[in-house]
This record gives C-alpha cells, structure tokens and sequence, in this order.
C-alpha cells in the first residue's frame, strides 16, 4: 500500500525538509490486503499478556517516526506553504473588479465624454529570493538565507500578479426590446485594454519553505536549523499562534441579555438572535434578530423568508416538549411581530417590513432586500427555507440554553479555540496593505483619466514598495493587524528567535498566545483547562502578567491545515442525505450534519454514521485530520476539516491487532495512519474517546473483575508535556514551580553549542559552551527526537545533543566552610582549570555608511562619512588599520576603538568599547544592505571561565550562585579517590521539593557503573527500588552515600556524603556581566547627578528603600553622604531680609570700580546674605519654578 495522494494537503511535510516517497518505507506481509478492514476488530485480551512489551516498544518506534515525519516546526512551514499556495491568491480573489471614475471636472470633458477605467488582479505567481549583485548586467543572483543574515537584507520573494486594466468610455446602445427587455443600454467602448504580469511588491519567505532555496538540499548552514523563521533585514523573526474565538460555530453567549451569533465564513456580518426582556411588554422575554445593523423580531424574518404559517415556524424551531416559560417566550415573540407590523403574515408585507429597517441603518447596502437576503443571511445555504431551516435551528438552540438542556460556549475550550499561524496572519496583513495600495493606485488613476492627459502603464500607479515596506515594517515592530478591528493593531504576534541555545529556538517556535483585553484579571483565561491536556502543556508558561496566556505546544501537538480535498461525497456515501429545501418536511428523528459550523445534511443514525466516517478516515478515504464530533444528547453531528485545530497522534486500541503484520522497522507514520493504527486525535473529537495514559492501563483491570474498554491510548505520558519539560529527568518527583523554572527560564538561558555555523554568523551577542556534553540519563522525548547510533551496530539511540545544554559534573550534597550557604555552590578550581564549564563569549558591534555609488542624494562634502583610521580624541586606535578596521586577532580594551568613521569635515564618528568591554577581534565582515548602505561588523571573543558570582542551575530549577572556588586537595575525597566538582548546600532540597535531582545523581552513578536501567521519563521512571538495587548491585551504598576522606586532614569524616554526577547547566547571567562600581565619573549635564547607565560608567542608584534602611539604622551621616556629597552638592546664596535667592553678579561700585559677588536685587543690597549648601536639583527647581514666575522663599539658620 502506498501514502495517500493528498499529502500535500495533510500536515505531511517534515521541518528537516525530508521528502517521504510512496511506498518505499511500507513494507507489509504480501497476503495482506484492505479486505481484512471489514473484519471485526479484536479487543485488547484477545493480543495476551506478552504483547506489552511488544507494544511499548511499537510506541517508541511509531513515535520516532512521528518526528520524522513532521518534526517540531511543522505547524509553521505548512501554514506558511499554504499561504503561498492558496491564500495569497485569495487574498488578490477577494477584490474583485475595481472601477475608476474620472473626476468630472466640467473643463476638462473630451470631445468623446468621460474615461473609465477597469483593473482587476488575475493569477499570482511567487519567485524564489534573488538580489541585484550590482554588476552592470541587471542579473540578479539567487538569495540564500545566509546572504540575508550576513548583509542585513530581507529574505524575501517577488510578488507578480497578473493584471487587466482596460480604459473605456460609455455610451448608450439601442436594442430590440423584445429580445433584451430593454431599449438601450450602456456599453462599454474599449479604448485600451492591457493584461501582463507585473511586480506588486516582496513578501517574506520562511526559511525551509516551498519558496526557500534550502528545501531539500542535503546539507544545510546549520545542523541544528529545521527552518520556520523569518529573515527580516538580518534578524530571525518568528510567528507566535494567535489563540482565537472559533467563528465557525454557533457562538451560545451566557452574558445577560442571553444570545446565540452566527458569523459566515464568506461574509464577515454576524447575525445574532438575543432572548431579551421587552420593558414596554411588562419584562415578557422576547426573541429579537440583529442582522445588518438593525433590529428585527424572528416572527417578521421568518416570514420573510417565505414562511406561510405559525405552525410552520413551530415546526422549524422543533422544540420538544416546550414548558410554559418557553411557550410565553415564542407567544411574546408573536405578539412582538404584531406590533411592529401588524399585516406582516400576508403577501410580501414581512420582506417590505425588513427592507425598510434595512435601508434605515447608517450604511445601508447597495443591494435590495433580495439580493441582501441571498448573499448575508447564511450565504452558504442556497434556498430561502433551508435559510429558515437554519434560523429555527438557531432559535432552539438559545431556547435550549435558556432552559439548561444546552450548555453555553466557553470560550476558554479548545475546542472553541482556533490558532492563527503565518497563513492566516499574512493573509489578514497583505489584505490591509493591498487595499492601501488599491486606493493610492484609485487616486492617482483618476488623475489621468482626463481627455487632456495620458494613461500610462499599470506600474506608474501601483506603487510596489507599499506592500514590501508595509509587510517588513509589521514583522520588525510586531504590530500586527488585528482580526476584527480594522484601525487597531496588536503586539505580540512576532518575536525575535532567540539563539542561546537549539532548545529557546525550539521553544520560541512552538509558542501560543492569547490576546486579552487587558492584562489584570481576566477571568478563567490564565487557568488551565481540561482540554489543554496532550494539546499545550500545562506546565510551562512565564511568570508575571503573562502568566497563563503565554502557553506551549505540548510535544506531539500538531496545527491542522484546512483540507482542500471534498469530503462531501464521501459523507454521502456514509449515509448522509441531503438538507431539503421545503419547510414541510419534517426532520424529527433524524440528527443534523454540520460541515465547518455549515448545516449541510441530516442522517438516520448518527451513531453507525460516525462509526462509518470514522472507519473510511482510517481507510485514509477521507483525509486523516479531519475530525468528527458527535453529540447524541442533541442528535447532532460535527466535522471540522479547517486549520488551527490542535491535533495529536493517539492509538486506536481495536487495531492494535495489526501491529503483528508490521515489519520491524519498515514502516512510516505515514503508513500507521493509513492503516488506522494510530490516528489525529483534536480536541472536540477527544471527548467521545476514553484514552489511556499507557499501554500498562489497557491490562488492568477494573475492581478486579474486567479489563477498563479503552478506545484510545497514549504513546507516551511524557508527551502530555511541552518539549522543555518532557526532557527533565523525574520531573513528576518535582515540585511543579521548579519543573517551570527549568523549562520556562533556565533552559532557555543555559550556555550551549546554539549553532554549527558560527563563521557565517554575526549576532550581536551570543555565547558557546567549549565542552558541551549529553547527559548520563535518557528520556523518551530525547530518544524519539535522537538518531540510531552508527558505530558497530548498536540499536541504542542518542539523544538530541542540541536540546541538553550543560556538562555532567560530580555533585556532593554536604556543607563546605560555610561559603555555600542559600543558593550559593563551591566549585572545584582544578576541574574549571581543565576546562569545566568554559565557554566563549562573542559580541558584535555594527556600524554603516552612505553608499556613494547608490546614493543619489545631494549631500554637503562635509556630511559624507566614510570608514577610516582617524587620530581620536574619544579613545586609542594603536589597533585599527588604515581601512578603520582592527586586525583579526587584536586584543581590545576598554576605551578602545573597534570602528573608525570619519567625515569629510574631520568629525569623528568612530564606535568605541564601553566600560568593562573587551576582546579579541575575531572577525570582520564589511558587506553591504538592500537598503544602500555599506556596514561594518566587528566580532569581539571572549573567553570567559567561571568566576565568583555566575550563575548556574540543574535541570530541576535548582539555580545557584558560584561562592568561593576551593583548591581539589582541600575538597573531601572518597575510597576511589573521586572528588567532587560542585558542593550544594542540603538546605536546598527540602523546602524546594525537588527529590529528582538526587533520583537522577542516583541514576546517573549506576549509569556510570555500567548500570543497563538509564531511562528517567517523566510518570513513566523507574522505581526507587530498581535505582538502588542497581547501585548496590555495583558495590555502592543503595542511598548514593559515600564515606569521604578530608582533604585538609586526610582523616575520615563521620557522616556519609551524598555524591553523584548530576547534569549541570551555566547560564547567561554572570558578574563579569553586572557587576558596578565607580567612585568619580560622568554626571549628567543638566542636573549634575551621576549618569545611570552601568556602560556609561554610571552611578549605583541609591533609591526610596535603601534610604530607609540608613535611617532605621541612624547612620544620618552616611545617608547625608550619599545622597549629598557624592551626588550633586551645590552652594547658594540666601537673602535673610527678603528670602529670596541672591545672584552672583558683576556689579559697579559708586567708585567706578566693578565688583563680583552675591547681591540680592530684590532689596538691593549685599548685607545679610549667607551661603547654604544644597542639591543641585533643588537649586535648578527653584530657577525652574521662577522661570514660571513662582517664586521660592528659603528660611536659613545658621549652625
């Protein structure tokens, strides 16, 4: 058998951009064939007690398959390829025909009267990244995402559409009125008609797309890059899902008035029926229709849609046993209908009735009330009764929630919850900048529509740099349109790709979030729900006002891709008949079918439809992320196939029969779904499944009398979590704060090997591990993302190297001379001098001149500033070249220059270091940018060991700071004469929860003992007792301790030591880092006080709280110090007669001589004025508030 032949259409295309042809990897037994389908499926006693370990390791394989089938990132690149495919040419689709009218200026009317003109967009075509290499030829060479990255340019793709504008004039054409209806017409007379393609502007490309020049080539920049990002003018730029209200269903809202909304998919007007109480009425409740910006009572609307009697709208609503609190409702609804049009069951009167209201509204439509009718109320239903059909089903279902048989919408489900990834968001963005484009184009058109000027070509109008600037204006602030309100904008949609390590650029990618309005309280939204389960993992989100919003794909989430595929044909086949379009056919018994929130059929049973369905997606007759829903309390049935519903793979329990049929090691995950092994499980559909969490539950059994019936089971626990999580080792022993600590915070700042290709990289900051190892312990997620191990054959699989970011060292839990106290750990000298935990530290200063040769502004001589080697006033240049450029291997300092710029006139503008910045230059990249302009980067390396004050953590959220660093014969040593690396504090572990850390120090000794048992999966770990039974099995204690000599004695320490190799990581944060200090240095200009910056070689801020502490202490003086004497202190003269503050100013004595000193003008005299120490500031308050004529008055005394 081979894949299916949509597999462009399902999620089928791998981040590592590898291709899976048909049938190459599906190897099944030869007598096998699809007629074994129709047998009945074999329940879970049936396969014996053997087949679990068979299948745990089914589980391991299909999920290795998983990730090479779809990868991490998959969600992006297909939403992205698409986009490419099929949204952006709806996008054009959507604009239809535009005419240009001339503007009808009476004095400029041609002899054969008015010009028109007519454009409309045809077929878009995309070409791959290119740039113009500035050689005199115009050819363009092909971009290559490390052209973009390296020269600061937008990785992006020509956008040609082809376009028709025709220029006519109108006149009037008689015909034979018996033939056409009409006696003249208007005609168009074609003037110019003209149809090419032309270049409308850029759009970005997403690295590893259809579009990118890196798909399927066998080797790429960087062995950690799976693509999904963005290069906009240098920097990675990356999609975060949006979260947003599924429009594609009856939305049931329980706020006060109580309603039901109806939003179509083709037309974005929503119609909403609300149960509301009438005053006029006495507070009767009654059913009222917002549709069009109007208000229309649902008896009126009925009837306008043809409806002849009372009792046939009954019928429609199909209520069944109504109480008498719904009969007062529908009777007050009639009664309602009454009086605001008394006549409306007879003739037409209801249509008039709603066409008035209609064309009453502020912005009424052009269309009449037919046309309105048609293409607004439910567009996709055709006939006016199947229309009616759906009104009366709206109206039961508010009906039904008003009397508690109906739940309303919770807008925190997931089921209810669509994510807008890179597709829908270009979609919604290119739509705003093309109509911004279309009306520039309208203005300008218009123009030349006179007689007395000249149509030029399409291009003249359409100004190509409005889509491409537009577009890379929202990816660089962020500023993204917003879903409904058109004038608004809202953050968070992008954000830069961080590249600590491989794992925050996973993480980055795999982000969700949701909008709110503002970020207080906001409801059940920050609360986790029952359907994040297996969907966004529950664990890992930020802190703060972010809290709860910011979610993460849990580790098998998959983002559908609407199904291009008909699937209706295949649901007529499964039983399902067509919605009739008549009112007195009546549906009751049948359940309706509901098609992307579209009624489109009922069925006898919904339950053997289902089933039926449910078998032909497994089949793969329909396509395998189609998700089917049904609700049997209301005898209905719903079937998604549109993008933005979280999927995840789960095995189907009947079919586990055919996993004996499966060669080992021969299939794809491809060929288990359409097999109907395992199957995409969304979360609507999640809710008729029972799903265990392992294949050990399917052989429990219930109270000890039969096996629980499971439909579904989990492949793995561990996969319940996100990525950061599920690579914690015994994260279930942990406390959860910490589990979130480590996968929220410290892995994404943990020092790793971030890329292969730091040669043809120049980011501004980035730091490499010199050593990095993998750690001693496995997990299942490591192991599914890892590749089989090569050498000699071995079957054990290696786990992803890029996602652990740290080294194994030996870990001691025991107090050390008191300098690890708190958070604080002492680390072994010797092992940082043989290369612990060193890393290199590489930032990169850019800088950028005009290009002569492009430029073609008119600038002053003395303007032009170029690159060069000037003798500086600001800092030294001993290290730059004539070219202004350091040579590769200088070592700089503080102070230094790092580029040398200069202009013509002398100026220096020259980059230099600021405080506590050094390096050795490592290289120099001078290149230039699509924007013109020719820049400079200079890399600086640092090599940095660890130092007092760094920051380092386990992979428990176990965070502590570096406090003294001990000589290895001071530090206790035991029989085999290993000493420790790191000591911590034993305070650590019991108020932090964390046993994990010494479950893994405990696995992580017996692993390296030759120990077989390696595996710490999260809910799935080994026991307490198998870990120590494998210590003690190789000679150690079964509790980890150890007897330790010390080093300063030799003599043996009574009490036992807790050691053993724990994975530790260093993070970013270190002293070299942060550290302050200054005793004199730059003030700011206008107050006087010290500047606040730390590169600046600014002051340390004394603030509210430290004052307090010196005065709780009485250390007046000290206080006085500094906030006075160290900061700004300053002198002023005071008048003791007036008040005021006296002058210093040169004055004439009666002598003729002149004189300086203070003098107060006021009483106009120099006695009586004394001297008073105060702040600047106060002193430049007073000049502030006198420049406002307020005048201050000072009370002195002398002391």
């Amino acid at each position: 058998m081979g894949a299916s032949s949509d597999a462009k259409e399902d999620i089928a295309m791998s981040s590592k951009g590898e291709k899976v042809y048909n049938g190459v990897d599906m190897d099944f037994d030869d007598d096998e064939d699809d007629d074994d389908e129709f047998i009945e499926p074999t329940g879970i006693e049936d396969l014996g007690e053997d087949m679990r370990e068979d299948l745990k390791k089914f589980c391991k394989e299909a999920s290795i398959q998983f990730f090479n089938e779809y990868g991490l990132i998959s969600h992006q690149i297909n939403s992205y390829n698409y986009f490419i495919s099929n949204g952006i040419q709806r996008v054009f689709d959507s604009f239809g025909e535009m005419i240009v009218e001339p503007g009808y200026d009476p004095s400029k009317k041609g002899e054969n009267g008015w010009r028109f003109a007519s454009v409309r967009f045809g077929k878009v075509t995309l070409d791959k990244p290119t740039f113009w290499g500035g050689l005199g030829d115009g050819k363009e060479l092909d971009m290559l995402p490390r052209h973009a990255r390296l020269q600061n340019m937008t990785y992006a793709s020509k956008i040609k559409v082809n376009t028709h504008i025709q220029v006519y004039s109108k006149k009037l054409v008689r015909s034979d009125k018996f033939k056409t209806g009409k006696e003249q017409y208007v005609d168009r007379e074609i003037i110019t008609d003209e149809n090419r393609d032309i270049l409308i502007g850029r759009i970005p490309v997403m690295v590893k797309s259809d579009l990118c020049w890196m798909k399927g080539v066998e080797k790429g920049d960087c062995d950690f890059d799976h693509g999904g990002y963005f290069l906009i003018k240098g920097a990675e730029k990356t999609f975060i899902a949006q979260e947003q209200i599924c429009k594609k269903r009856l939305w049931i809202s329980n706020n006060q008035p109580l309603q039901v909304a109806y939003q179509s998919e083709l037309k974005r007007n929503r119609l909403i029926i609300r149960l509301a109480s009438d005053a006029s009425r006495g507070g009767e409740k009654v059913l009222t229709v917002y549709f069009l910006s109007t208000e229309i009572p649902v008896w009126i609307l009925f009837f306008s849609l043809g409806i002849s009697c009372d009792r046939e709208v009954m019928d429609l609503i199909d209520y069944e046993n109504p109480d008498a609190s719904i009969s007062n409702i529908l009777f007050a609804s009639i009664h309602d209908a009454n009086e605001n049009c008394e006549h409306f069951r007879g003739g037409k009167n209801a249509l008039s009735f709603v066409d008035k209201r209609i064309k009453r509204t502020t912005f009424p439509p052009g269309e009449n009330i037919e046309q309105c009718i048609e293409n607004y109320l439910f567009p996709n239903l055709k006939g006016l009764k199947q229309k009616a059909r759906f009104l009366g089903y709206m109206v039961k279902c508010l009906l039904q929630a008003f009397s508690g048989r109906r739940k309303c919408n919770n807008r925190d489900d997931f089921k209810n919850k669509r994510l807008d990834l890179g597709g829908e968001l270009l979609e919604r963005e290119l739509k705003a900048h093309l109509s911004h484009a279309r009306r520039r184009m309208a203005k300008a058109l218009q123009r030349d529509l006179y007689a007395d000027r000249t149509v030029h070509p399409i291009e003249h109008y359409l100004d190509a740099s409005i889509i491409t600037n537009g577009l890379s204006r929202a990816f660089s602030t962020g500023a993204w349109c917003h879903p409904y309100k058109r004038m608004e904008r809202i953050s968070g949609v992008v954000a830069t790709v961080g590249r600590a390590n491989p794992l925050q650029t996973m993480i980055d990618m795999r982000r969700t979030r949701q909008q709110v309005q503002y970020t207080g309280k906001v409801g059940d939204a920050r609360y986790p729900h029952p359907s994040h389960w297996g969907k966004v993992c529950f664990l890992s989100t930020p802190d703060g006002e972010n809290c709860g919003l910011v979610k993460n794909l849990a580790t098998t989430g998959l983002v559908s891709t609407n199904v291009l595929k008909p699937i209706l044909s295949e649901m007529y086949h499964c039983g399902m008949e067509k919605l009739v379009d008549d009112t007195f056919t009546k549906l009751t018994g049948k359940d309706k079918v509901f098609l992307n929130g579209e009624w489109v059929g009922v069925c006898d049973d919904s339950l053997t439809f289902v089933m039926e369905l449910r078998r032909e997606r497994r089949r793969k007759k329909l396509p395998h992320q189609v998700e089917i829903k049904r609700e049997g309390q209301h005898g209905e049935v719903h079937i998604y196939s549109d993008a933005g519903r979280i999927l995840r793979p789960l095995l189907v329990v009947e079919n586990l029969r055919k996993i004996k049929s499966l060669k080992e090691g021969k299939y794809t995950f491809r060929c288990l779904l359409d097999k109907g092994i395992v199957e995409l499980i969304g979360a609507e559909e999640e809710e008729d499944c029972r799903v265990a969490w392992d294949v050990k539950y399917l052989f429990m059994e219930d109270g000890g009398t039969s096996q629980i019936k499971y439909t579904h089971c989990e492949l793995d626990m561990s996969f319940l979590l996100g990525l950061s999580c599920g690579i914690v080792p015994f994260a279930n022993h942990d406390h959860a704060r910490r589990v979130l600590y480590q996968s929220q915070k410290h892995c994404q700042q943990a020092i790793g090997f971030s890329t292969t290709n730091p040669n043809i990289r120049v980011d501004t900051l980035s730091h490499q591990l010199h050593y990095p190892q993998k750690p001693l312990f496995r997990t299942m997620t490591s192991d599914c993302l890892g590749k089989p191990r090569a050498p000699l054959g071995h079957k054990g699989f290696m786990p992803k190297p890029e996602f652990y970011n740290g080294q194994n060292a030996i870990v001691a839990v025991n107090v050390h001379l008191g300098y690890n106290q708190e958070d604080s750990i002492v680390m072994n000298r010797s092992s940082l001098e043989r290369g612990m935990f060193r890393s290199e530290h590489i930032r990169s200063y850019k800088a950028e001149v005009d290009n002569k040769e492009s430029s073609d502004k008119r600038r002053k001589a003395d303007d032009c500033i170029n690159f060069g080697k000037l003798q500086s006033k600001i800092g030294r240049v001993d290290s730059l070249d004539d070219d202004g450029f350091p040579f590769v291997g200088a070592n700089l300092q503080s102070g230094d220059i790092v580029i040398g710029r200069c202009a013509d006139s002398g100026a220096d503008h020259s980059v230099k270091l600021k405080h506590t910045e050094r390096g050795r230059v490592q290289k120099v990249v001078l290149s230039s940018n699509d924007d013109g302009k020719n820049f400079a980067v200079v890399s600086l390396r640092q090599v940095r060991s660890p130092c007092l004050g760094d920051k380092f953590s386990s992979m428990h959220g176990q965070k502590g700071v570096l406090g003294f660093l001990e000589y290895q014969e001071n530090f206790p040593f035991t029989v085999q004469g290993i000493v420790p690396d790191i000591v911590i504090n034993p305070h650590a572990f019991p108020s932090r929860q964390t046993p994990g850390q010494l479950l893994e120090a405990a696995l992580g000794k017996g692993i390296a003992l030759g120990g077989l048992m390696k595996h710490a999966t999260p809910f799935s770990t080994l026991s307490v007792d198998d870990i120590t039974a494998q210590l003690h099995r190789a000679g150690f204690s079964k509790w980890g301790n150890e007897r330790v000599y010390s080093g300063c004695t030799g003599e043996m320490i009574r009490s036992l030591i807790f050691m053993g190799p724990t994975f530790y990581q260093r993070l970013v944060h270190m002293s070299e880092d942060k550290v302050k200090f200054r005793n004199t240095g730059p003030v700011h200009p206008l107050t006087r006080q010290p500047v606040a910056d730390r590169k600046r070689f600014g002051g340390v801020k004394f603030g509210e709280m430290e004052r307090d502490c010196l005065l709780a202490h009485g250390a007046s003086a000290n206080l006085h110090e500094r906030l006075f004497t160290l900061s700004d202190s300053s002198q002023m003269y005071i008048c003791q007669k007036c008040k005021n503050v006296a002058n210093v100013i040169q004055r004439a004595l009666p002598g003729g001589r002149k004189i300086r000193g203070p003098y107060c003008r006021a009483c106009e005299s120099v006695d009586d004025i004394v001297k008073a120490n105060v702040p600047y500031g106060a002193k430049l308050l007073c000049q502030e508030l006198f420049s406002m004529g307020i005048s201050l008055k000072f009370e002195t005394q002398l002391c």
